[in-house]
């Protein structure tokens, strides 16, 4: 209900992404075919990256889901690329 794509920027990793700065929840689409969902992300971190449209993805990313110690993945899935 209140997932945001997040705005398209260069990204060689990620081919699209929402977030949910209510839930703290992330929704990731990588271009290799995997995507996965992570839960508990700091909802300062989801602001910050929708007010800053210059920000990297793939640095956004590995800081606030894949080497957070409070983000967790809730779903992984594969998808034919």
């Amino acid at each position: 209900m209140f997932n945001v794509l997040v705005p398209v920027r260069t990204s060689d990793a990620v081919d699209y992404m929402t977030v949910n700065a209510v839930n703290g929840t992330v929704d990731v689409c990588f271009s290799n075919g995997n995507a996965y969902t992570y839960r508990n992300v700091s909802r300062r971190a989801i602001v910050n990256l929708l007010a800053n449209p210059n920000m990297s993805l793939g640095f956004w990313i590995n800081t606030n889901c894949v080497n957070s110690k409070r983000a967790t993945i809730a779903h992984r899935y594969s998808y034919a690329i």
